[in-house]
């Protein structure tokens, strides 16, 4: 029955009911909603050791690790697909993270269901409409433009090859997309009593609420030094037929919201991939626009903290953050301190400081002295990131100066 609790009477006290993370733009792994400001994802011992050995300086520029939370599938008789987190069957690790959760009986579920296609073609779990615009209004407070047509395909890209608009949607569907084919490798590998291992880790865009997000790629190398020969020359090819090469920085997923139609405006990693270095540039001037006019006041607090996150990668010596990402993060809701409610403003609205926020994110191949999983050994800072952001940094600085 739609609306009924897909949990036991006896689970409904620990069990939290992950949805996934309507804000996810680009990488390939499912991100999952925990709570209101914590995210889970499947664990990964090398990232998990990064983040177990994380030095103090790159705390403010990375999320707050939470700890490490058991996971399992959820089927139910009309083949919902559902993912059920079990705080009581957290590992020793939890104990270590600085702020703990809040109290694990109570269970932070919204009844979101997920039905298995009948379609050979598109073997897909699929939302409902209603279910996805009741989580996106969840997160996104304030008057959306909600289309009515959510349905994504894997095949259906959010720009063509042209660079004329396919899409102008309300929501940002690379979550969902990883969330559809997360759930299916775990349907067809796993039995439901397999537990699975999940990171948890800062929502870092939960303070805002309308969150601008720009996933880039960082670095000229991106496989890992466990990867494949076949991995590693299809990585190597990406990054030559992308800026990645020329610039040691490709974008890899955005969302902008667009204040004149009320929608957020997404580009994937498949149109990261096609863009020149001129193209570069103008998708980080696109993603400052806010279908309005240019946010020039961003461009200083964003600076600021690309040089600072720079200051702090030099010094880290051994460490090679292959295929890690960088979010660019703003408030898209912009304020107007008029007279009439400037107190509010400045009791309400965020500062220079919190409405923009530079994180590293994701580091399943990072390597480092002391690594649990470490490879090779390296010296020196990652000259590959250094270079990636120092042209980002320059960019910019041309997008400030008019350039």
């Amino acid at each position: 029955m739609v609306g009924q609790s897909p949990l036991e009477p006896s689970e409904s006290r620990t069990a939290v009911l992950l949805e996934p993370f309507v804000h996810q733009v680009g990488g390939h792994m499912s991100m999952m909603k925990y709570d209101e400001h914590t995210v889970c994802k499947p664990l990964v011992l090398q990232e998990l050791s990064f983040y177990e050995s994380l030095p103090l300086a790159m705390r403010q520029f990375t999320p707050q690790y939470k700890g490490v939370v058991s996971v399992h599938l959820k089927k139910d008789s009309l083949g919902n697909l559902t993912l059920i987190a079990s705080p009581s069957l957290q590992t020793e690790s939890c104990g270590r993270r600085d702020n703990p959760i809040g109290d694990s009986s109570v269970t932070i579920w919204h009844k979101c269901k997920w039905t298995t296609s009948n379609s050979s073609e598109n073997p897909l779990v699929k939302w409902s409409h209603t279910q996805l615009t009741k989580t996106f209004k969840d997160s996104c407070p304030g008057k959306m433009l909600l289309r009515t047509d959510l349905q994504y395909h894997t095949d259906s890209l959010l720009e063509d090859a042209n660079g004329n608009e396919a899409e102008r949607n309300s929501y940002n569907p690379w979550g969902l997309h990883c969330h559809q084919q997360h759930l299916n490798r775990m349907s067809s590998k796993h039995n439901e009593n397999k537990l699975h291992q999940f990171l948890l880790l800062e929502n870092v865009v939960s303070k805002y609420n309308y969150p601008c997000i720009l996933d880039l790629k960082m670095g000229t190398r991106q496989h890992g030094d466990d990867a494949s020969e076949e991995k590693k020359a299809r990585h190597i090819k990406k990054c030559e037929q992308s800026t990645s090469a020329s610039l040691g920085v490709r974008v890899c997923g955005m969302q902008v919201y667009q204040a004149d139609t009320g929608h957020f405006l997404c580009k994937d990693k498949y149109y990261g991939r096609k863009l020149s270095p001129e193209g570069f540039k103008q998708t980080l001037r696109q993603f400052l626009c806010n279908g309005n006019h240019l946010r020039t006041d961003l461009l200083e607090p964003i600076i600021l903290q690309l040089k600072a996150l720079l200051s702090v990668i030099r010094k880290q010596s051994s460490y090679r953050f292959y295929s890690s990402s960088l979010l660019i993060i703003y408030e898209g809701q912009e304020h107007k301190e008029k007279d009439n409610h400037l107190h509010f403003c400045k009791s309400n609205c965020p500062t220079s400081h919190t409405r923009v926020d530079v994180r590293m994110i994701d580091f399943a191949h990072t390597t480092f002295k002391g690594s649990k999983c470490n490879h090779t050994m390296y010296d020196g800072p990652d000259h590959g990131y250094i270079f990636g952001l120092e042209n980002l940094i320059k960019i910019l600085q041309n997008i400030s100066e008019g350039k």
